[in-house]
């Protein structure tokens, strides 16, 4: 028979989804039941002089008769998400600037964004940073000890040549030689004990020029204390080295490079030691009258600083020395110690005008051989022997005035010179001509007579 649309709709084929609902309607009703039919109490109980609280109910005492211990441990600061400031917090950036994010969606960076601007971050580069302002510098490395003796002991013995402070002063500035300044003045002293007083001179200039510049007092003062520790091997080559270092000390005293109080500091030293000697010599130049003054001349006036007359005259007076003595090595000494090798045509001219008014033979050939020992030698350059001859041709007419037979002389000696090869043969031709006196005669009618 057939069945009715009503027994028909009634009857639904369970599903899947169906199941799972009827699942969580028991298991629901049954938590319901249990809360409804469970009282929920709670007790205080006191163990071990610690207050523990006990509940009854889900999670408490009532499950099969018996009890369980609920006990709520304290809140985690660090895992507690609520707000310690009471402000509500955003999203950093707005949620597109995160720790390794790249940004909001559409954002563009260009290479002004990429750059890292902080020095501390490992990726930073300083070339990129291009805002800030920077100069490049050239870094030379220091000196080493043969390095400096190789490179600062041309430009001193160069200075003794030139004489020019400012050029060793540019020469050392090109050189890093910052641990080894105090080594300039030291091989500046050791090199001039072995020369004479110009160069000694020069030295003591030297040190006051650097001065200020390119060495300090510290400096100087170890230069000084370096020298007095060698002083014993400096005395093997020159002998008087102990008096010449007092001097040098005491004319930097007096050029403000070294304090006084320098020489007091080696009292302790042993009275007949090589050091005491240099410091007593520096302490006498330093207490004597007008002493700071006098010291700027504590190595005489010597070479182009002498006036022209005083050279002229000692000149003039080893000439007659010369001719006393006969001694060409001794007048030859005596010419290299007037240090002025630009002025030597000088005692060429001296020479030819005493040779001239003495008018003997005997002193011709004296200034002959004198001259002849000049010129193998190269004490005196060929070029201040012509202008010594050529100053004489120049002057022959007031010369010949006061000397009747100048003329015969000088052709004489000057025809034995070029032929010793002392001048040119070429020079003979400047000699003056014999003067000729021209009149005319009153009864000749007019004609000139010779």
């Amino acid at each position: 028979m057939a069945s009715s649309p009503s027994s028909s709709s009634a009857e639904t084929i369970p599903t899947a989804s169906s199941k799972k609902m009827r699942v969580r309607s028991k298991s629901t009703s049954a938590v319901d039941d249990s809360k409804e039919e469970v009282p929920i109490q709670s007790a205080k109980r006191v163990g071990n002089g610690v207050k523990i609280r006990f509940r009854d109910g889900i999670n408490g005492t009532v499950q099969n008769g018996a009890e369980s211990l609920f006990m709520k441990g304290p809140k985690d600061k660090h895992h507690d998400r609520k707000s310690r400031s009471g402000r509500r917090g955003l999203p950093k950036k707005g949620g597109a600037g995160g720790k390794g994010t790249w940004g909001a969606i559409g954002e563009f960076f260009d290479d002004n964004d990429l750059k890292v601007k902080d020095q501390h971050d490992p990726n930073y580069e300083s070339e990129e940073d291009e805002d800030e302002p920077f100069e490049l510098e050239m870094v030379q490395p220091e000196l080493t000890e043969d390095e400096f003796n190789k490179n600062v002991t041309p430009i001193v013995q160069e200075y003794f040549e030139h004489g020019e402070t400012d050029d060793v002063a540019m020469s050392l500035s090109e050189l890093n030689i910052s641990s080894s300044k105090y080594k300039v003045p030291a091989l500046a002293i050791s090199a001039a004990l072995e020369k004479k007083a110009t160069q000694r001179e020069m030295a003591s200039v030297l040190i006051s020029d650097l001065y200020g510049k390119h060495l300090s007092q510290h400096d100087i003062a170890k230069g000084f204390q370096q020298l007095l520790d060698d002083l014993d091997d400096l005395c093997l080559d020159t002998p008087e080295a102990p008096k010449f270092l007092g001097k040098f000390i005491a004319r930097a005293i007096a050029d403000d490079c070294l304090p006084p109080a320098f020489v007091a500091s080696f009292e302790d030293v042993p009275s007949h030691s090589n050091q005491a000697i240099a410091m007593n010599e520096a302490a006498v130049l330093l207490k004597m009258k007008h002493g700071m003054v006098r010291l700027d001349s504590v190595w005489g006036v010597a070479g182009g600083r002498r006036p022209v007359k005083l050279l002229v005259k000692k000149m003039v007076l080893l000439l007659k020395e010369y001719l006393c003595s006969e001694d060409v090595e001794e007048a030859s000494r005596c010419v290299q110690d007037l240090e002025v090798p630009h002025f030597y045509h000088e005692l060429i001219f001296e020479a030819i005008v005493m040779m001239l008014e003495d008018g003997h033979e005997r002193v011709m050939l004296l200034m002959k051989d004198l001259f002849q020992f000049f010129s193998k030698t190269n004490i005196i350059t060929p070029d201040q022997i012509r202008n010594g001859f050529e100053r004489v041709f120049n002057s022959f007419a007031d010369i010949q005035l006061d000397i009747p037979n100048a003329h015969t002389l000088l052709e004489t000696f000057t025809d034995m010179c070029a032929r010793d090869g002392i001048i040119p043969i070429s020079l003979t031709i400047k000699v003056p001509s014999r003067g000729r006196k021209r009149f005319v005669s009153e009864g000749d009618g007019g004609i000139i007579k010779v």
